[in-house]
Protein backbone atom coordinates (compact mmCIF):
# COMPACT_ATOMS: atom_id res chain seq x y z
CA UNK A 1 0.00 0.00 0.00
CA UNK A 2 1.27 3.34 -0.85
CA UNK A 3 1.16 6.17 1.66
CA UNK A 4 -1.07 8.31 -0.87
CA UNK A 5 -3.66 5.07 -0.37
CA UNK A 6 -4.08 5.41 3.36
CA UNK A 7 -7.48 7.06 4.51
CA UNK A 8 -6.01 8.86 7.15
CA UNK A 9 -3.51 10.90 5.17
CA UNK A 10 -3.41 13.19 8.23
CA UNK A 11 -1.97 10.87 10.78
CA UNK A 12 1.98 10.71 11.26
CA UNK A 13 1.47 7.13 12.25
CA UNK A 14 -0.55 5.98 9.46
CA UNK A 15 2.64 7.94 7.02
CA UNK A 16 5.24 6.13 8.78
CA UNK A 17 4.28 2.75 8.46
CA UNK A 18 3.84 3.46 4.75
CA UNK A 19 7.19 4.20 4.54
CA UNK A 20 8.56 1.09 6.84
CA UNK A 21 6.01 -1.02 5.57
CA UNK A 22 6.82 -4.32 7.86
CA UNK A 23 8.91 -5.61 10.31
CA UNK A 24 11.83 -6.39 8.01
CA UNK A 25 12.22 -2.92 7.44
CA UNK A 26 12.86 -1.83 11.21
CA UNK A 27 15.07 -4.67 11.36
CA UNK A 28 17.36 -3.82 8.29
CA UNK A 29 17.62 -0.01 10.02
CA UNK A 30 18.19 -1.59 13.40
CA UNK A 31 21.55 -3.69 11.71
CA UNK A 32 22.74 -0.68 9.55
CA UNK A 33 22.61 1.22 12.59
CA UNK A 34 24.75 -1.68 13.90
CA UNK A 35 27.48 -1.16 10.94
CA UNK A 36 26.31 -3.93 8.80
CA UNK A 37 25.99 -1.79 5.85
CA UNK A 38 26.31 -4.03 2.71
CA UNK A 39 23.79 -6.47 1.18
CA UNK A 40 25.39 -9.47 1.42
CA UNK A 41 25.68 -9.60 4.92
CA UNK A 42 22.66 -7.72 5.65
CA UNK A 43 20.98 -10.71 3.33
CA UNK A 44 23.28 -13.24 5.82
CA UNK A 45 22.23 -11.29 9.42
CA UNK A 46 18.80 -11.23 8.39
CA UNK A 47 18.00 -14.50 6.66
CA UNK A 48 15.55 -12.87 4.36
CA UNK A 49 15.43 -13.47 0.64
CA UNK A 50 18.19 -11.73 -2.15
CA UNK A 51 14.61 -10.45 -3.80
CA UNK A 52 12.76 -9.22 -0.41
CA UNK A 53 15.81 -7.50 0.66
CA UNK A 54 16.42 -5.52 -2.64
CA UNK A 55 12.82 -4.52 -2.92
CA UNK A 56 13.15 -2.95 1.08
CA UNK A 57 16.20 -1.25 0.74
CA UNK A 58 14.96 0.04 -2.41
CA UNK A 59 12.16 1.31 -0.82
CA UNK A 60 13.81 2.75 1.75
CA UNK A 61 16.27 4.75 -0.39
CA UNK A 62 13.48 6.25 -2.29
CA UNK A 63 12.07 7.58 0.82
CA UNK A 64 15.21 8.57 2.03
CA UNK A 65 15.80 6.98 4.80
CA UNK A 66 19.10 5.57 3.37
CA UNK A 67 21.67 6.53 1.23
CA UNK A 68 23.75 4.33 -1.08
CA UNK A 69 27.48 4.64 -1.16
CA UNK A 70 29.68 3.10 -3.61
CA UNK A 71 32.72 1.17 -2.31
CA UNK A 72 33.58 -1.11 -5.69
CA UNK A 73 32.92 0.12 -9.63
CA UNK A 74 34.09 -3.66 -10.89
CA UNK A 75 31.79 -4.97 -10.22
CA UNK A 76 29.21 -2.33 -8.44
CA UNK A 77 28.54 -2.41 -4.98
CA UNK A 78 27.10 0.10 -2.24
CA UNK A 79 27.21 0.59 1.60
CA UNK A 80 23.63 1.41 2.77
CA UNK A 81 23.73 4.16 5.23
CA UNK A 82 21.23 5.67 7.00
CA UNK A 83 20.58 9.72 6.15
CA UNK A 84 19.31 11.96 8.65
CA UNK A 85 16.31 10.97 7.87
CA UNK A 86 16.98 7.60 8.86
CA UNK A 87 18.83 8.42 11.96
CA UNK A 88 15.81 10.08 13.05
CA UNK A 89 14.19 6.62 13.78
CA UNK A 90 16.82 5.46 15.68
CA UNK A 91 14.48 6.57 19.03
CA UNK A 92 12.10 4.84 17.32
CA UNK A 93 13.61 1.65 17.35
CA UNK A 94 15.03 1.98 20.84
CA UNK A 95 11.34 2.75 22.36
CA UNK A 96 10.31 -0.60 21.06
CA UNK A 97 12.92 -2.28 22.40
CA UNK A 98 12.39 -0.75 25.86
CA UNK A 99 8.76 -1.85 25.43
CA UNK A 100 9.47 -5.91 23.84
CA UNK A 101 11.84 -6.05 26.62
CA UNK A 102 9.63 -4.64 29.76
CA UNK A 103 6.24 -5.96 28.67
CA UNK A 104 7.04 -9.09 26.43
CA UNK A 105 10.44 -10.16 27.66
CA UNK A 106 9.63 -9.02 30.86
CA UNK A 107 6.86 -8.62 33.89
CA UNK A 108 6.28 -5.02 32.95
CA UNK A 109 8.29 -3.44 35.96
CA UNK A 110 10.41 -0.20 35.75
CA UNK A 111 13.82 -1.14 36.61
CA UNK A 112 17.47 0.14 35.03
CA UNK A 113 18.64 -3.12 35.81
CA UNK A 114 18.49 -7.02 34.58
CA UNK A 115 19.21 -10.36 35.86
CA UNK A 116 22.17 -12.10 34.91
CA UNK A 117 20.30 -14.90 33.07
CA UNK A 118 17.92 -12.29 31.09
CA UNK A 119 17.87 -11.60 27.56
CA UNK A 120 19.50 -8.66 28.38
CA UNK A 121 22.77 -9.88 30.01
CA UNK A 122 22.75 -12.40 27.00
CA UNK A 123 23.13 -9.40 24.31
CA UNK A 124 25.61 -7.02 26.76
CA UNK A 125 28.08 -10.03 27.20
CA UNK A 126 27.06 -11.22 23.29
CA UNK A 127 29.01 -7.93 22.16
CA UNK A 128 32.64 -9.21 23.23
CA UNK A 129 34.44 -9.18 20.26
CA UNK A 130 32.30 -6.67 18.62
CA UNK A 131 33.80 -3.38 16.98
CA UNK A 132 32.19 -0.54 17.70
CA UNK A 133 29.60 1.47 15.45
CA UNK A 134 31.46 4.56 14.08
CA UNK A 135 30.02 6.84 16.55
CA UNK A 136 30.80 10.27 17.70
CA UNK A 137 29.20 11.39 20.89
CA UNK A 138 28.70 15.31 21.74
CA UNK A 139 30.74 16.05 24.32
CA UNK A 140 30.16 18.74 27.30
CA UNK A 141 30.29 21.61 24.99
CA UNK A 142 28.71 19.89 22.69
CA UNK A 143 31.15 19.50 20.01
CA UNK A 144 31.74 15.32 18.62
CA UNK A 145 34.21 13.15 20.33
CA UNK A 146 35.44 9.72 19.02
CA UNK A 147 34.67 7.24 21.46
CA UNK A 148 38.04 5.56 20.77
CA UNK A 149 41.64 6.36 19.95
CA UNK A 150 43.95 3.85 18.07
CA UNK A 151 46.29 3.59 20.15
CA UNK A 152 45.19 3.13 23.63
CA UNK A 153 42.65 0.96 25.42
CA UNK A 154 39.38 3.15 26.49
CA UNK A 155 36.84 2.34 29.08
CA UNK A 156 33.26 3.51 28.69
CA UNK A 157 30.87 3.32 31.56
CA UNK A 158 27.09 3.90 30.85
CA UNK A 159 25.14 5.12 33.22
CA UNK A 160 21.31 7.04 33.77
CA UNK A 161 21.84 9.85 35.00
CA UNK A 162 23.82 12.40 37.15
CA UNK A 163 22.84 15.88 38.29
CA UNK A 164 24.53 18.73 39.85
CA UNK A 165 23.03 19.74 43.02
CA UNK A 166 20.57 22.59 42.61
CA UNK A 167 20.89 22.10 38.73
CA UNK A 168 18.39 19.93 37.19
CA UNK A 169 16.28 17.42 39.44
CA UNK A 170 16.06 13.41 39.39
CA UNK A 171 12.47 12.15 37.82
CA UNK A 172 9.94 11.84 40.29
CA UNK A 173 10.36 7.82 41.85
CA UNK A 174 14.10 8.43 40.67
CA UNK A 175 15.73 6.27 44.07
CA UNK A 176 12.62 3.01 43.65
CA UNK A 177 13.72 2.14 40.37
CA UNK A 178 15.73 -0.64 40.82
CA UNK A 179 19.60 0.08 40.20
CA UNK A 180 18.93 3.79 38.96
CA UNK A 181 20.57 5.20 41.98
CA UNK A 182 24.49 5.01 42.19
CA UNK A 183 25.44 7.56 39.02
CA UNK A 184 27.24 9.79 41.24
CA UNK A 185 29.49 7.31 43.24
CA UNK A 186 30.22 5.33 40.18
CA UNK A 187 31.62 8.54 38.69
CA UNK A 188 33.43 9.80 41.40
CA UNK A 189 35.18 6.16 42.07
CA UNK A 190 36.34 6.52 38.65
CA UNK A 191 37.48 10.22 39.23
CA UNK A 192 39.57 9.14 42.34
CA UNK A 193 41.13 5.83 40.24
CA UNK A 194 41.58 7.59 36.82
CA UNK A 195 45.58 7.74 37.80
CA UNK A 196 45.95 4.13 38.13
CA UNK A 197 43.77 4.12 34.74
CA UNK A 198 46.07 6.87 33.20
CA UNK A 199 49.40 4.45 34.48
CA UNK A 200 47.62 1.64 32.80
CA UNK A 201 47.59 3.65 29.36
CA UNK A 202 43.54 3.18 29.08
CA UNK A 203 41.71 6.48 29.26
CA UNK A 204 37.74 6.51 30.81
CA UNK A 205 34.51 7.67 29.23
CA UNK A 206 31.35 8.02 30.82
CA UNK A 207 28.22 8.40 28.59
CA UNK A 208 25.07 8.99 29.40
CA UNK A 209 21.98 10.35 27.22
CA UNK A 210 21.37 13.45 29.02
CA UNK A 211 22.02 16.86 27.72
CA UNK A 212 25.18 17.71 27.10
CA UNK A 213 24.49 21.27 29.49
CA UNK A 214 23.27 18.67 32.03
CA UNK A 215 26.55 16.77 31.60
CA UNK A 216 28.34 19.55 31.78
CA UNK A 217 27.22 20.66 35.19
CA UNK A 218 27.74 17.25 36.83
CA UNK A 219 31.35 16.84 35.47
CA UNK A 220 32.28 20.37 37.14
CA UNK A 221 30.64 19.69 40.28
CA UNK A 222 32.10 15.78 40.48
CA UNK A 223 35.99 17.67 39.21
CA UNK A 224 35.53 14.73 37.18
CA UNK A 225 39.27 14.23 35.04
CA UNK A 226 37.78 12.90 32.09
CA UNK A 227 35.38 13.17 29.57
CA UNK A 228 31.57 12.93 29.96
CA UNK A 229 29.93 12.21 26.79
CA UNK A 230 25.70 12.47 25.29
CA UNK A 231 24.56 9.99 23.73
CA UNK A 232 20.96 11.98 23.59
CA UNK A 233 20.41 11.10 19.90
CA UNK A 234 20.58 7.49 20.73
CA UNK A 235 22.78 6.56 18.25
CA UNK A 236 25.07 4.57 20.31
CA UNK A 237 22.18 3.00 22.05
CA UNK A 238 20.83 1.80 18.75
CA UNK A 239 24.17 0.95 16.95
CA UNK A 240 24.27 -1.83 19.85
CA UNK A 241 21.20 -2.52 20.96
CA UNK A 242 22.20 -1.36 24.74
CA UNK A 243 19.45 -2.12 27.36
CA UNK A 244 17.82 1.15 28.44
CA UNK A 245 14.35 2.05 30.58
CA UNK A 246 12.41 5.24 30.14
CA UNK A 247 12.05 7.84 33.26
CA UNK A 248 11.23 11.35 33.05
CA UNK A 249 10.47 11.18 29.84
CA UNK A 250 13.85 10.22 28.73
CA UNK A 251 15.32 7.16 27.57
CA UNK A 252 18.33 6.45 29.62
CA UNK A 253 21.06 3.49 29.87
CA UNK A 254 20.75 0.24 31.84
CA UNK A 255 24.18 0.74 33.91
CA UNK A 256 26.79 -0.96 32.05
CA UNK A 257 30.42 -0.47 31.35
CA UNK A 258 32.68 -1.96 28.49
CA UNK A 259 36.30 -2.74 28.16
CA UNK A 260 37.47 -1.89 24.00
CA UNK A 261 40.74 -2.38 22.51
CA UNK A 262 42.97 -0.04 20.22
CA UNK A 263 40.79 -1.35 17.59
CA UNK A 264 37.62 -0.40 18.92
CA UNK A 265 36.77 -3.66 19.78
CA UNK A 266 34.81 -4.92 23.02
CA UNK A 267 36.98 -7.12 24.80
CA UNK A 268 34.83 -6.82 28.52
CA UNK A 269 31.63 -6.45 29.55
CA UNK A 270 30.34 -5.93 32.58
CA UNK A 271 26.37 -6.07 33.26
CA UNK A 272 24.06 -5.84 35.28
CA UNK A 273 26.17 -3.49 37.47
CA UNK A 274 24.89 -4.25 41.26
CA UNK A 275 27.79 -2.35 43.05
CA UNK A 276 29.19 0.90 40.96
CA UNK A 277 32.46 1.37 43.23
CA UNK A 278 32.63 -1.88 43.15
CA UNK A 279 32.76 -2.52 39.68
CA UNK A 280 34.85 0.52 38.78
CA UNK A 281 38.18 -1.62 40.85
CA UNK A 282 36.93 -4.95 38.81
CA UNK A 283 37.58 -2.88 35.98
CA UNK A 284 41.07 -1.42 36.67
CA UNK A 285 41.95 -5.06 37.22
CA UNK A 286 41.18 -5.91 33.93
CA UNK A 287 42.46 -2.62 32.12
CA UNK A 288 45.86 -3.65 34.10
CA UNK A 289 46.05 -6.64 32.30
CA UNK A 290 44.09 -7.00 29.27
CA UNK A 291 45.92 -10.22 27.99
CA UNK A 292 44.43 -12.27 31.01
CA UNK A 293 40.95 -11.26 29.23
CA UNK A 294 39.22 -14.87 28.01
CA UNK A 295 39.20 -14.90 24.81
Amino acid sequence: MRRDDLADADCGIAQALGVLGDWWTFLIVRDIAGGTTRFEALQRELGVSRRALTERLAALVEHGVLERRPYSAHPPRHDYLLTAKGEGLLPVLIALQDWGTRHLMGDGELTATADDASAEARRVHALVGRRLPEVALAGTDGRPVALTAPDVWSVLYLFPGAYAPGTHAYPPGWAEIPGARGCTLESTTYADRYPAFAAAGVRVRGISTQRPDELAEFAAYARLPFPLLSDQDVRLAAGLLLPVFSAGGVTRFKRLTMLIDPTSVVRAVQFPVTDPAGSVDEMLALARDPAAIPG
